[in-house]
């Protein structure tokens, strides 16, 4: 007999799963059509029941056991409301974005509420197996159907970051049909990441709807996801989907900027450099095209590198340049190797040191 290597269902579950029946000058700013820029998680919680009660929720219940005796909270710690009331419909609603930290903490706010989310507790299981076979992890090799199948068993069992996950391997399997109607059962749910896949996913329909896409990648933008609010800004300044609006393009440029996506900080220096939904800053433009630089996007390093060829920071601007050819940039050759000619050779072997010990910080793409 071929050994499992996940869980069944768990036939104690006292609902059915979800039906998934459907599913098989200007700033010259840079414009993100690819598709590989979905969303693949949700944002964090907004209100995390366990940062509401840190001393008392401490415990971790498994995933399908109901054999051990978990600590509930009574009525009282909540003012007197019985929680253990709410209807599943909106108790799901409510968890069903939830990862596995703040599904723990939900599922010790009472017995009722421990039983209802056995489920999605299941379904972190699977989740986690479909981030296994899609990424090679923890010993098992990539394989994409095994992947898709964990994502869908997940999703069935109401977990809408599974819903996410399985529609971006849709997309890429090239059945944008299925993927969509994953998105939109995530969106449905509340789901930021959801929200954000399925306006993208609207951008690239054939043909097209813009104003459906910005409708839901507002919504998302709204709820902090940061690739809604990149693309929101890109719609918004260019009038796509909506009225062209530079002001309100720079705030959310500005936004995904400071939540870590490279894309946002080279247009936002854009922005500021031009004046264009901003007022002019010098000194504002130069930090986020740094800050674009040094997390690899080739097109800032450019840049950045003739800023600090135009102050004689020679070495400092044969790096950046150097980054930049490296990446694609070919314009960045000519110039770097202009420098090179006035550098000495311990300098020049210096500065490619640099670039080839190089790495890039941490951002959110």
């Amino acid at each position: 007999m071929k050994q499992r290597t996940w869980p069944d269902r768990s036939d104690a579950s006292p609902f059915s799963s979800f039906s998934l029946s459907s599913v098989k000058g200007k700033a010259a700013v840079e414009v993100d059509d690819d598709v590989d820029h979905f969303s693949r998680h949700a944002n964090s919680i907004s209100i995390s029941i366990s940062s509401k009660f840190p001393d008392r929720l401490h415990a971790s219940p498994s995933t399908s056991s109901s054999s051990q005796t978990p600590f509930f909270l009574p009525p009282s710690s909540f003012g007197g409301q019985d929680f253990s009331a709410l209807p599943y419909d909106v108790l799901i609603k409510i968890a069903a974005s939830f990862n596995l930290p703040n599904l723990r903490a939900a599922s010790f706010v009472c017995k009722p509420w421990f039983e209802a989310l056995r489920p999605l507790r299941e379904a972190m299981l699977f989740l986690r197996w479909g981030k296994r076979f899609k990424h090679g992890r923890a010993g098992v090799r990539p394989n994409s159907d095994k992947a898709l199948n964990s994502f869908l068993k997940a999703a069935a069992r109401g977990s809408t970051l599974a819903m996410v996950d399985a529609g971006l391997l849709y997309w890429e399997m090239g059945n944008k049909g299925d993927a969509i109607a994953l998105y939109q059962k995530a969106a449905d749910l509340g789901d930021p990441a959801g929200k954000c896949n399925l306006g993208i996913s609207f951008l690239h329909a054939k043909p097209p709807n813009p104003t459906e896409a910005v409708r839901w990648l507002r919504q998302s933008a709204m709820a902090g996801n940061i690739r809604a609010q990149y693309q929101l800004a890109l719609c918004l300044h260019q009038g796509h989907g909506v009225d062209r609006n530079v002001q309100e393009a720079a705030r959310w440029f500005l936004k995904a900027a400071e939540g870590g996506y490279v894309r946002a900080m080279y247009n936002l220096s854009l922005c500021y450099s031009c004046g264009e939904g901003l007022v002019h800053n010098h000194q504002q433009a130069k930090k986020w095209m740094k800050r674009a630089a040094d997390r690899g996007h080739s097109k800032a390093q450019f840049e950045h590198g003739l800023h600090l060829f135009s102050e004689r920071d020679m070495m400092k601007a044969v790096v950046y340049l150097e980054l930049a050819t490296r990446s694609g940039e070919r314009a960045a050759a000519h110039v770097k190797n202009v420098i090179l000619q006035q550098l000495s050779q311990s300098s020049r072997d210096r500065v490619m040191s640099v670039a080839d010990n190089w790495r890039a910080l941490p951002s959110s793409h």
